[in-house]
C-alpha cells in the first residue's frame, strides 16, 4: 500500500513540474515581441468559390532571411492565424477542420468558400524571436468555365520563332503516386489548340514556333481525386510576344537629340523630356536619370530641381519607350550655364545626350488671353445692353450731347400732327397723343383744327403752321391714305418743304394698319425714307414702351422733359378720368374744334374757289 502511494506522489509531482514548465514556456512565448511585416505588398491570393487554395507563406520568399529547412534546424515553429470581422485580434487555424491543411510552408484550404475569404497571417517564432506577415485571401465567383476577365497568376513573354512548354502552375502539387488528375486548356476560351507550331502534349502546351495568333490570355482548369474526393483549381497566364534577342540591345535616347533645342524663359518653370528606347530584355531593370552638373537630382538636393519617375509611353512587341521629365522651377540665367544631361541604362550598354537650351523672350500670353477675354465679354455685353436698351441710350446721349433747337431757329411749334378728321384716329389724337406730347413731354403742339382762325384760307394755314413746325407727325390709318384729304395737304406740304432744304422733319406714327396698295403715291414714297413709329395698343399705352421712346427719339430734344406718371397706361378715354386741362378749357378747346372743323368742312364743299388745293402747283 505504501509503495503504491510513493509511486503516485511521484507520477503527480512529475505532471505540475510538466504544467509548470508549460505555463513557463507559454509565458516566455507571450514576453517575446513579434516584429510585424504588415500586409503583403504584392498581391493579394485569389481563388474561384468552391476550389483549392494554396496560401503561400511570405516569409518564405526572402531565402536569404528564412528557408523552410532552416526553420526547422532552428527550433522555429511556423503558425497560421486569420483575422476576422467578429473578432479585433487574429485568431488560431483549427486545423482539425476537414477542409484546412499545413502543407509545408503552404496553408491549404479545399475547398475555399466565401467564409474563407479575409487576412491571413503566418508567424515564425521561438523563445528568442518572432516575425510575421500577412496576406489576402479573395474568393471570387466564377463567370463560366472559361473566365477571360480572371486574374492572372503568371505572366510569361516568349520571344518570336522561339520555342517554349506552358505547364500549369502549381500542378506538382498534386502529382502524388496514387492521386489521378486532368487538365483542361483554354486559349481565349477556346479548347482546339492544335496548330502546325502548337499542340497539347499530356498536362502541357508545346508552342513550337512562337507566333502572333498564340499570344493571349491561357486558361488551365486541374482536377483532381484525394482521399475519395474530387477538387479542381484554375489557374490563368498571359503569354506576349516579344522582340528575340537579336541586335542592338543598348538603349537608345530619342530626346534629347543631337539639333533638338529647348526653349526656356527666364522666371518661368522649363521643362525638360528625356525619352528613351529600352529593347526588351528578359528580367531587366532599365534605369533612366537626369544630371545637373554630373549630378543626379538628389545629390543636388535643391528643391527647384524635381524628377518625377519615368513613365511608359508606348511598347511594342516588349520593346518600350519611357519618359522622363525634369522641371525647373524659376529658371534663372545661371541656369543657362549649367550642363544638363539624360542617361539611360541597361545590362548591355549605356547612353546619355546633353539637353540644348535657348532663351526664349517672355511673352504674356496668359495675361494677352485673360486681357482680350475679357475685352470680348465686355464688347459682347455691351452689344447685348445696347441692343436691348438702345433706345434709352440713344435718348440718355441725347439729354447729355444734344442741343435744343428752340435757341438755334425762329419756329413757334414743335409739334404739328396731321390726321384724319371724324375717325377713330382723331380721338386718339385729341385725348392720347396731345396730351402726352404737352403735358408729359412738355411739347408746343399744333392742331390745324384747335389753333387756327376762322376766316383762313387753309392752304395758306396749313402751309402757315407746317412752316412754323419743328416736326410733322403724321398718323397713318385708313382714313388718312384717301386723297382730297386736310391730312395728305399736310403730308405734301411736309414733304416739300423737306425737299426744298428745309428744317422740317416727317415723322408716320402707323395707328392701324394700311395696306400698301391702298396707299397714295405721297405715302409710298415717305414710307420708303421716312421713320414709322407703331402704334399697338394697350401694349404702347404706359409712357415707359417702345413707342412713346421712338416717338421722343424723333421730337426734337428737351432737357427739361419729366414723366409723371411712366408706368400709368394711357386709354383712350385717359382724358376724361386724368386730365390737366380744367373743364372750362376743355369747352373751349371743344367749341373752337367744332368752329374750325364746320369751317373746314365749307372750304372743302367748294366756298373757297380752289382748283386743286392739293395739286404741287398749289403747295
Amino acid at each position: 500500500m505504501i509503495p503504491l502511494v510513493f509511486t503516485l506522489l511521484y507520477f503527480c509531482i512529475l505532471w505540475m513540474g510538466g504544467f509548470s514548465a508549460s505555463v513557463t514556456q507559454a509565458t516566455l512565448q507571450s514576453d517575446v515581441q513579434c516584429y510585424d511585416w504588415g500586409v503583403w505588398s504584392k498581391e493579394s491570393v485569389y481563388v474561384y468559390d468552391g476550389e483549392v487554395a494554396w496560401l503561400y507563406c511570405p516569409l518564405f520568399s526572402y531565402p536569404t532571411l528564412y528557408s523552410y529547412s532552416q526553420t526547422q534546424n532552428s527550433s522555429l515553429s511556423l503558425l497560421w492565424y486569420r483575422h476576422t470581422h467578429t473578432h479585433e485580434l487574429e485568431q488560431p487555424i483549427n486545423f482539425k477542420l476537414n477542409t484546412l491543411y499545413k502543407d509545408r510552408e503552404y496553408l491549404r484550404i479545399q475547398p475555399a468558400t466565401e467564409q474563407d475569404a479575409g487576412l491571413y497571417t503566418c508567424m515564425l517564432r521561438n523563445f528568442s524571436s518572432c516575425v510575421k506577415i500577412g496576406l489576402v485571401l479573395e474568393v471570387i465567383h466564377r463567370d463560366g468555365e472559361c473566365d477571360i476577365k480572371a486574374r492572372l497568376h503568371l505572366n510569361i513573354s516568349i520571344p518570336f520563332q522561339s520555342e517554349r512548354t506552358l505547364t500549369c502552375p502549381d500542378l506538382h502539387r498534386i502529382r502524388l503516386p496514387n492521386s489521378t488528375h486532368s487538365v483542361t486548356w483554354y486559349h481565349l476560351c477556346n479548347t482546339n489548340l492544335f496548330t502546325m507550331d502548337r499542340e497539347l502534349k499530356g498536362d502541357d502546351v508545346v508552342i513550337y514556333r512562337m507566333l502572333s495568333p498564340y499570344a493571349g490570355v491561357y486558361t488551365c482548369v486541374v482536377s483532381y481525386q484525394m482521399n475519395g474526393h474530387t477538387f479542381n483549381f484554375t489557374r490563368t497566364l498571359n503569354i506576349t510576344a516579344v522582340a528575340p534577342d537579336v541586335g542592338n540591345k543598348e538603349p537608345l535616347i530619342l530626346n534629347p537629340a543631337k539639333d533638338q533645342i529647348y526653349s526656356v524663359t527666364l522666371g518661368r518653370r522649363a521643362e525638360l523630356s528625356c525619352r528613351v528606347h529600352l529593347p526588351h530584355l528578359y528580367e531587366e531593370n532599365e534605369e533612366i536619370w537626369w544630371t545637373i552638373d554630373n549630378k543626379t537630382v538628389e545629390q543636388l538636393a535643391n528643391p527647384r530641381f524635381t524628377s518625377p519617375e519615368a513613365t511608359l509611353v508606348s511598347e511594342y512587341y516588349g520593346d518600350q519607350k519611357k519618359e522622363r521629365f525634369l522641371y525647373v522651377t524659376d529658371f534663372s540665367a545661371d541656369d543657362l550655364q549649367r550642363e544638363f544631361n539624360c542617361s539611360a541604362r541597361n545590362s548591355l550598354g549605356f547612353n546619355t545626350s546633353r539637353a540644348v537650351l535657348k532663351q526664349e523672350p517672355y511673352v504674356p500670353t496668359l495675361e494677352l488671353g485673360c486681357g482680350l477675354g475679357v475685352t470680348l465679354a465686355l464688347m459682347l455685353m455691351m452689344f447685348a445692353v445696347y441692343h436691348v436698351f438702345w433706345l434709352e441710350l440713344l435718348l440718355l446721349y441725347r439729354s447729355w450731347f444734344g442741343s435744343d433747337e428752340r435757341y438755334t431757329d425762329d419756329k413757334k411749334y414743335d409739334v404739328y400732327i396731321s390726321y384724319a378728321r371724324n375717325s377713330e384716329e382723331e380721338e386718339f389724337v385729341l385725348s392720347t397723343l396731345r396730351r402726352v406730347l404737352e403735358t408729359e413731354f412738355g411739347y408746343s403742339v399744333c392742331i390745324f383744327d384747335r389753333d387756327s382762325l376762322p376766316g383762313g384760307t387753309i392752304t395758306d394755314d396749313t402751309l402757315r403752321f407746317v412752316g412754323q413746325s419743328r416736326r410733322l407727325v403724321v398718323v397713318v390709318s385708313p382714313c388718312s391714305a384717301v386723297r382730297g384729304t386736310q391730312a395728305l395737304l399736310e403730308l405734301q406740304a411736309g414733304l416739300t418743304s423737306m425737299l426744298h432744304g428745309g428744317s422740317l422733319r416727317v415723322v408716320l406714327i402707323q395707328f392701324k394698319p394700311v395696306r400698301r396698295q391702298n396707299w397714295v403715291k405721297e405715302l409710298r414714297r415717305a414710307r420708303l425714307a421716312l421713320k414709322l413709329v407703331r402704334w399697338q395698343g394697350e401694349k404702347s399705352a404706359p409712357l415707359s414702351s417702345r413707342f412713346w421712346k421712338q416717338l421722343q427719339l424723333e421730337l426734337p430734344m428737351r432737357r427739361n422733359t419729366h414723366h409723371t406718371d411712366t408706368h400709368t397706361p394711357l386709354t383712350e378715354n385717359t382724358h376724361n378720368t386724368n386730365t390737366h386741362l380744367t373743364e372750362d378749357t376743355h369747352h373751349t378747346d371743344m367749341n373752337s374744334y367744332t368752329h374750325n372743323n364746320t369751317h373746314t368742312q365749307n372750304a372743302l364743299s367748294g366756298k373757297e374757289k380752289l382748283e386743286d388745293p392739293y395739286s404741287t402747283s398749289a403747295l
